[in-house]
């Protein structure tokens, strides 16, 4: 092993570790992260879903089999 590499550490890269590893402490809901929880917790799975399962169907058509059901 090599001696006498000291790592110095930059102060910004540690508040930044902090506030990610506390993030569930200093998260608030207000006017701006509701609506980004909603599109990002709702919506874009929801769009992903409907997009996958209308390719499924697609390719069912495509191949002459009835469509598959899904949920």
């Amino acid at each position: 092993m090599a001696g006498g590499m000291d790592v110095h550490k930059n102060k910004f890269v540690e508040q930044w570790a902090t506030n990610r590893e506390n993030l569930e402490l200093a998260f608030k809901f207000n006017r701006r992260t509701v609506p980004i929880c909603l599109f990002f917790g709702v919506f874009v799975p929801l769009i992903t879903y409907q997009g996958i399962t209308s390719e499924f169907h697609k390719q069912d058509q495509m191949a002459g089999r009835a469509p598959r059901k899904f949920l």
